[in-house]
């Protein structure tokens, strides 16, 4: 799944949350922001292209926004075989 990446900081660490792309198209590998899947007006600043992340996260310290996994499950279901 392409995701662009957010660091949430608190007092002991630092996890990254992987917010999937809502229009993953529109990436050229040179942008600013990313628009993400959990909001229709907040999106990820971040310069870079898209990194494409397994939905099974085994990464220590990483995770997936709960709300874009939900909407990555709820497309997956829906999406015709091919």
């Amino acid at each position: 799944m392409l995701a662009t990446s957010e660091r949430v900081r608190d007092a002991e660490n630092t996890t990254i949350v992987w917010h999937g792309a809502s229009h993953p198209e529109a990436c050229d590998g040179q942008c600013d922001w990313h628009a993400i899947m959990c909001s229709t007006t907040e999106g990820i600043t971040m310069p870079g292209s898209l990194r494409d992340v397994p939905l099974e996260l085994d990464v220590p310290g990483e995770r997936w926004c709960p709300d874009c996994r939900s909407a990555i499950q709820a497309r997956t279901v829906t999406e015709p075989a091919r």
